[in-house]
């Protein structure tokens, strides 16, 4: 099944994408603006793999602080010439793209990149939703190489890197980033499309389409409850924030902001809290966990439905918290223990909802 995206579309993709960052992988407002510009009157296919045999597939997105995108703007070119070097550098054309993951704005670069290079996109990614670290990709989990790989920033530079596990790329990429403005396009290796996709989590932007869609079919005054139910998700709780707690963590030699929001339901007067990290990871309800990563924890804002960030929530924001199901790939096997609460510092067993 192939989906197609057109302009009408680009504004329930965008709040799918953001759902599926549960308060993070970077802002989409701005990309979904770019590819609004880009894609005009025109249509962008989401094929499966089954509809591009024997090409060759480049995950592609953007790493790194992300936040700082709106001070060093992209030139434009950085997709082509990461892509350019990964193919020169294994002498293997890229006929095709892919997401490094669904959640956040690298919903959405990856299909500008397509349009840009005229080459078909597939829907399948590394994550199925946003996560922090590139060692949480399915492709390292799964114990592939994410090398050789290329990197390339706003200014022109482009490296290449190669022989290293995927903890010695994380490091990489952040040293790069941390020297060159804070951000760049990572292209992966050309990966032939079958073994591209049978380590990857498929059919996220469909699925972040149909979020959207459900979402615009909301009415702002819908009943907490309704809300929950019209997203295939679970309601938490839904109030005031009264406390939100921000501090800095070092993980693996990069700071990562640590911190935690209370909400008091304005019904129950039960306590929700969130614990964050660049996502929401886990959430408690009266000290108990009811709801971890790799599920989604999203809140929104009570009045307008809008997901808001992790760094944008502010006590005294009224607002609902909803869990949603993650991707089924992470329930396989010993995947779970990559992404669940102890993957990120929390002393807590992986709380999921029931599986559909």
């Amino acid at each position: 099944m192939t989906t197609v995206i057109r302009e009408q579309d680009l504004g329930a993709l965008v709040v799918g994408v953001t759902l599926l960052g549960s308060g993070g992988g970077g802002d989409t407002g701005a990309f979904g603006r770019m590819l609004r510009r880009r894609l005009g009157a025109g249509e962008l296919v989401l094929r499966d793999a089954s509809d591009t045999p024997g090409a060759y597939l480049s995950p592609i997105g953007v790493v790194g602080a992300t936040s700082v995108l709106a001070e060093k703007l992209p030139s434009g070119g950085e997709f082509e010439t990461a892509v350019g070097a990964v193919s020169r550098w294994t002498g293997q054309a890229v006929t095709g793209l892919m997401s490094l993951e669904a959640g956040g704005l690298n919903g959405l670069s990856p299909l500008i990149a397509a349009l840009d290079l005229g080459l078909p996109f597939v829907d399948a990614d590394l994550m199925g939703r946003a996560m922090p670290r590139l060692d949480q990709f399915s492709w390292a989990v799964a114990g592939r190489s994410l090398t050789p790989c290329a990197l390339s920033e706003p200014s022109g530079q482009v490296i290449v890197v190669d022989h290293v596990d995927a903890s010695g790329l994380e490091r990489a990429v952040r040293s790069f980033v941390a020297q060159t403005g804070g951000w760049a396009v990572l292209a992966l290796a050309p990966t032939p499309v079958d073994a591209a996709t049978s380590d990857a989590v498929n059919g996220s932007l469909t699925r972040a389409l149909a979020l959207g869609r459900a979402h615009a079919g909301l009415d702002t005054g819908a009943a907490p409850a309704t809300v929950a139910s019209a997203l295939g998700g679970r309601l938490l709780g839904g109030g005031r924030v009264e406390e939100v707690a921000r501090h800095a963590i070092a993980n693996g030699g990069a700071a990562f902001g640590r911190g935690s929001v209370c909400v008091v339901d304005s019904a129950s007067r039960a306590v929700v809290r969130i614990e964050t990290e660049n996502e929401y990871l886990l959430a408690m309800v009266d000290g108990e966990p009811v709801v971890s990563t790799p599920d989604l924890v999203c809140v929104l804002d009570r009045r307008t439905l809008q997901p808001i960030a992790v760094e944008a929530i502010r006590t005294g924001d009224e607002v609902l918290v909803l869990a949603l199901p993650g991707p089924d790939w992470w329930r396989r096997g010993d995947r779970i223990g990559y992404v669940g609460p102890r993957a990120f510092g929390l002393g807590c067993d992986p709380q999921l909802l029931e599986a559909s």
